[in-house]
Formats: structure tokens, C-alpha cells, sequence
């Protein structure tokens, strides 16, 4: 088992992308706090996941804050013994025209992917570096941390800046042990890209179809969405990965979209 004895914090892990690489965490042998805005979720996911020997645990956690963040670290440590891998997963989605979008949502966006990539590192660095035992954080970007999409300003703007977050973390991580990258999925069917669907459909004035054919899965080599397993493979090659030879890279998860 690749992450035997690790321990690793998902946000974002109640549903979706998280909970795929919190199950393929687990299996691989690892201590996984489930990190979620909803708790109810959280505490629900990880009771499906933990076993007899729970290793799993739920944790409720808004990463916009500060003091949630702190204390949902300080649960993990207290039920885990630390922290190995970070996965910084929760994310949303708001779309619009620049000229429409409206500040709040733009700053609710931003406030999610970069304050709370920015809290959970802080706190994960933290304990990383009083135990010593080295780690690995992980960012959730995406193919727009590459390059843009209309409708998407403040998304992209974030998983651009995921990855100035990632290669600053392993600048000064290294020196403790500590990695960090950042993952680059294409379009991966959860309930976040089902709800954009419409609203592109919407916003663009094409059908729903046209929306996943011409928009979506257009620049893929061969029509598909990526998986959530998909990802979580490439999670869990990052975590178990045994020296600093990546550190700061980002991988592009996408059937082609984009290619490097």
C-alpha cells in the first residue's frame, strides 16, 4: 500500500473529486479527515469509508475561515498523530460575462480557492515542519490554470493563481521535507460541472448538448470527460511520490485538452 500510516486531509471531500481520492486514500492505506463545508456530509462520508479500524473521520470545515481551518487541523492531528498529505480540493463554480459578474460572487469564488488554499497550507505547513516527517500538499487546479475560458474570469483568475501557490510552497517546503503540486483536470462530470451546463447553455444561447460536445469536450482527443478516478490516480501519484524530483509541477489531467 503506497500511503500506509499516512495522514491526509481532503477538503472539499464529501462529494465529487474529494471523496474519490479520499476512498482511493484509504485503500492505499492511509488515515483520511473528510473536509467538508457540510459536515453532515462529511461525518457521513466518512462513515461509509472508515471500516472497522476507522481511519477515517469527518471534519465540518468552511476553508474561508481562519478558525475552522486551525481547528479542523488541530482535530486531525489530535485523532492521527499529524499531517502528511494536504489535498486542497474544495473549489465552486459562478458563471457570467466580466462585464455582468457580480462582486460578491467574484469575491466568494476567489475567497474559496485561493484564501482557503492559502489557510489549509498555513495550518498543514505548520505541523509538517514541528514533526519533521516532511509532506505533500496538493492543489485541485485545472486546464484553466493553463489557459482561459469565457464566461470564467474569476475561476480562472484562481487556478492560475494555484499555481504560483504550489511552486512558492515548494521553494520553501523543500528544505523541511515538503512537496507540492498542482493537478490540472479537464472536465470531470460532477455535480458542479452539471450545473454549469445550463447555465453556458444560457449564457451562450445553445443547446445543453452543444454545451458538452462544442464547449466542454471540444479541444478533448477523443470526446470524453475525465473521472474523478481519474484524478485520484493522479493524487495519489503525487502523495506516494518518494523524492523531490516534481516538486512544483503540475500535472494535466484531461484527455488531451491542452497538452504541455
Amino acid at each position: 500500500m503506497r500511503l500506509k500510516n499516512k495522514v491526509a486531509v481532503v477538503t472539499g471531500a464529501a462529494s465529487g473529486i474529494g471523496k474519490e481520492i479520499a476512498t482511493l486514500f484509504l485503500r492505499e492505506g492511509a488515515n483520511v479527515v473528510i473536509a467538508d463545508l457540510n459536515q453532515a456530509g462529511a461525518d457521513s462520508v466518512a462513515a461509509e469509508l472508515a471500516g472497522p479500524d476507522k481511519r477515517a473521520i469527518g471534519v465540518g470545515m468552511d476553508v474561508t475561515s481562519e478558525a475552522q481551518v486551525d481547528a479542523g487541523m488541530a482535530k486531525a492531528v489530535a485523532a492521527f498523530g499529524g499531517i502528511d498529505v494536504l489535498v486542497s480540493n474544495a473549489g465552486i463554480q459562478t458563471v457570467a460575462p466580466i462585464d455582468e459578474f457580480d462582486f460578491a460572487k467574484w469575491k466568494q469564488l476567489l475567497a474559496i480557492h485561493l484564501d482557503g488554499a492559502f489557510l489549509t497550507t498555513r495550518a498543514a505547513l505548520r505541523e509538517m515542519y514541528r514533526s519533521d516527517r516532511g509532506g505533500s500538499v496538493i492543489y485541485m487546479g485545472s486546464v484553466h490554470s493553463k489557459e482561459a475560458s469565457a464566461l470564467k474570469a474569476p475561476y480562472v483568475t484562481a487556478k492560475h493563481g494555484l499555481i504560483g501557490l504550489a511552486k512558492v510552497v515548494a521553494k520553501e517546503g523543500a528544505k523541511h521535507g515538503v512537496r507540492a503540486n498542482i493537478i490540472c483536470p479537464g472536465f470531470v462530470r460532477t455535480p458542479l460541472v452539471d450545473k454549469q451546463i445550463p447555465e453556458q447553455a444560457k449564457a451562450l444561447g445553445i443547446p445543453e448538448a452543444e454545451v458538452v460536445k462544442n464547449v466542454m469536450l471540444k479541444e478533448t482527443v477523443d470526446g470524453e470527460f475525465t473521472t474523478a478516478d481519474d484524478v485520484a490516480q493522479a493524487a495519489l501519484f503525487f502523495a506516494s511520490f518518494g523524492s523531490n524530483a516534481l516538486t512544483g509541477q503540475s500535472l494535466v489531467v484531461s484527455h488531451g485538452w491542452f497538452m504541455q
